[in-house]
């Protein structure tokens, strides 16, 4: 068989734990070591050696990328594989909502079938409407999403201890309630609903594979609790060292939890494949239970630490490094920019698309965030679930798609059920009734006539006609490829892009095309490149300026940045970082790191901040200082740190006349917006307005 092929390749210790058949076994994983290739042998090896079927194992991930590679490398192996098999394979919440669509009975819990799934900011949404239909008291509204979980988490018996003396209580069960009647649940819900079901009706899998183990918070590890029988065998994978998700509640002590609970054997995979040596040491120094990291790869080359003068100059320096890797044979999907908030890519996104650098941006962009989505989304959401009257409402009285009607109206026409009142209305409400048989995105666009809803005359229109057209067809691809009738495939849609998301302007960051990645450090788990950038590593930023608490958590997301890299990894810092709160000069990570890993690129005059200089100049201008002739001695510093800073200067370039256009080597052509004898400004195309000290500014004056 082709599969035995694939358990030879295996070192001792990834042959052990895939042939392990303990009632219960722990994998600790190290960065690098062959994971995904584990748990995959795993479940091939279960499946043709010992005559496990697919429909027995319940696989567990947390990423629906993780879920759908080992679909994909089952798939491979064997065609005749149905799609059908393989629904106990996905993330925690799509296994629980297959079962609580197909093998529970969420009809017990007030739902029907049907039920939809909502994103957090929808649940938000219909929280404050009851406060306001309810004309309930809610203090700290602003942090309404983080008041409702600790409610929901709070004994009944304790709700007379709340300090708060409000209505929250009375909120948390108006919101269960509310969503029971419009047949909606929240991703807790979810789990929660599942986990109460669980406890009357036996599934018992005879397999329980999980990936990523670490990042299991406590509503996870109790379905994972309800879900194994006295006779399930539990294999679970993961690297305590990547626990970068506290945030969402994951728990440190998973490892010790699960061990003891069901007297796991515990195993590990100790080699890393991926990083040369260097690499390897340099992550060693942000490993917080001391524990080591084998490799078996050269040194390779040093850690290369560079200090930028800003972001900008940053991205102009990487379109000649990024070109200089690419032409000596590199793919440009080998190379990766990591950051530690997404807004850090804009600059690298302008900068490389004047330069045509090739690159892919991973970003969280779902469907709520473009406009005319977020609205056409709801308008299926309520014609395939009349109950959803919060989207029925949102789609009649948006002030910018549909119909526009007042909100007190929309809700009057939902409620009464008034198809006489409004066309849209009354397509919506014929919607399953009449499009049960639709086979083409064509078909959806004509029902609905959607260019009578975006405004022909706006200025979004052709782009919100390609939006909708492109979520159309993607909606018709999804229910073909997943072979469903198509109601039922648009219902799985739906909730399918509330738990992750639809990337509709761009594919995924792990498509093979051949563009450069950029991403943040989250966004890199999981992932590896050849040569890595990680930007930014100035306080404030890498780590965040963050409680005591969290400085452990952005150590291990530091961790893993560096161990995405194989073979080149470059830290950058800026002496002018651009960003509020952020601390010139590189942080203590980068000081963390052993010197004989490290070759530096260092700016000779690192703490002359120009910014600051720049100041000092405007606030002698504004103390009538004008005729204060600037020293030669000064000019001189200013114009060191403009060099030093990668700032390209020319002294002779000193205007005295007032211009309207001027030209920049790298903005390009700007119009001049404020002038003075010493400061000027020019607001550039794709750039904004850029302040200059005038006589170093290196502007041509057209």
């Amino acid at each position: 068989m082709h599969y035995q092929k694939e358990i030879d390749r295996l070192n001792e210790y990834q042959k052990e734990a895939v042939l392990d058949e303990s009632d219960a076994c722990i994998v600790n994983a190290n960065v690098g070591s062959g994971k995904t290739t584990v748990l995959i042998s795993k479940i091939v090896y279960l499946h043709y050696d010992k005559n496990i079927s697919y429909k027995d194992m319940i696989v567990l991930t947390f990423t629906n990328k993780a879920a759908n590679e080992i679909k994909e490398r089952l798939l491979a192996l064997d065609e005749s594989i149905q799609l059908e098999e393989l629904k106990g394979f996905g993330t925690f919440h799509s296994v629980a909502l297959h079962l609580l669509k197909d093998r529970l009975t969420a009809e017990n819990m007030g739902y029907t079938k049907e039920f939809l799934v909502i994103e957090p900011e929808e649940e938000l949404d219909i929280a404050m409407e009851i406060i306001q239909e309810e004309k309930l008291t809610i203090k700290y509204k602003n942090r309404l999403k983080k008041r409702l979980e600790q409610a929901n988490a709070i004994d009944r018996e304790e709700e007379k201890l709340s300090k708060y003396n409000d209505d929250i209580f009375k909120l948390v069960q108006l919101l269960k309630e509310g969503k029971i009647k419009q047949n909606k649940m929240s991703f807790s819900d979810i789990l929660e609903n599942v986990n109460i079901l669980l406890q009357d009706n036996i599934i018992s899998p005879k397999w329980i594979i999980i990936d990523e183990v670490q990042d299991s918070d406590s509503k996870q590890l109790e379905f994972i609790d309800r879900l194994k029988g006295s006779d399930t065998k539990l294999f679970a994978v993961g690297d305590p060292n990547q626990v970068i998700y506290s945030w969402r509640g994951s728990t440190l002590n998973v490892f010790y939890t699960l061990k003891h609970k069901y007297k796991a054997k515990e195993l590990s995979l100790p080699i890393n494949y991926r990083s040369s040596s260097s690499i390897l040491e340099a992550a060693r120094c942000f490993l917080l239970d001391g524990s080591d990291l084998k490799g078996i790869r050269e040194p390779g080359s040093k850690i290369i630490v560079k200090n930028q003068y800003n972001p900008f100059n940053e991205a102009c320096y990487l379109v000649d490094k990024i070109k200089q890797i690419h032409n000596s044979g590199v793919r440009y999907r080998d190379i990766a920019i990591f950051y530690r908030l997404q807004n850090q890519s804009e600059v690298f996104e302008d900068v490389f698309l004047k330069n045509n650098i090739p690159y892919e941006v991973s970003m969280k962009k779902n469907i709520r965030d473009i406009p005319v989505l977020n609205w056409m989304i709801k308008l299926l959401r309520f014609s395939v679930n009349p109950s959803d009257t919060s989207s029925g409402v949102y789609v009649l009285s948006s002030k910018d798609y549909g119909e526009r009607i007042k909100e007190a109206v929309a809700r009057k026409i939902v409620r009464e059920q008034n198809i006489e009142k409004s066309e849209l209305y009354s397509k919506m409400h014929n919607f399953l009734h009449k499009c049960s048989e639709i086979t083409k995105s064509e078909e959806i666009d004509a029902y609905f006539e959607f260019d009578k809803y975006i405004r022909p005359t706006a200025s979004t229109y052709k782009e919100d006609k390609e939006c909708i057209c492109t979520l159309l067809h993607v909606i018709m691809e999804y229910v073909k490829e997943k072979q469903m009738k198509f109601l039922d495939g648009l219902r799985d849609f739906v909730n399918s892009s509330a738990l992750y998301g639809v990337n509709i302007l761009q594919k995924d960051i792990s498509s093979d095309t051949d563009t450069v990645k950029l991403m943040t450090l989250h966004a890199s788990k999981g992932l590896e490149f050849s040569y890595v950038f990680i930007t930014g590593v100035n306080y404030g930023l890498i780590p965040l300026s963050t409680r005591d608490m969290e400085e452990e958590e952005e150590m291990r997301l530091f961790f893993v940045g560096i161990t995405r890299a194989k073979d080149y990894l470059e830290l950058s810092y800026y002496t002018n970082p651009d960003y509020q709160r952020v601390v010139p000069g590189e942080s203590r990570y980068i000081h963390m790191i052993p010197s004989r890993l490290i070759e530096s690129d260092e700016v000779k005059s690192a703490n002359v901040n120009l910014q600051e200089l720049k100041k000092q100049i405007q606030e002698a201008k504004n103390e009538e200082k004008k005729d204060k002739v600037v020293t030669e001695a000064a000019i001189a510093e200013i114009a060191q740190a403009e060099v030093e800073a990668a700032v390209e200067i020319d002294v002779n370039t000193v205007t005295e006349v007032v211009i309207k256009l001027a030209r920049h080597k790298k903005y390009g052509t700007g119009k001049v917006v404020k002038e003075d004898d010493m400061m000027i400004e020019v607001e550039f195309e794709n750039y904004g307005v850029k302040e200059f000290i005038k006589a170093f500014s290196e502007l041509e004056f057209l």
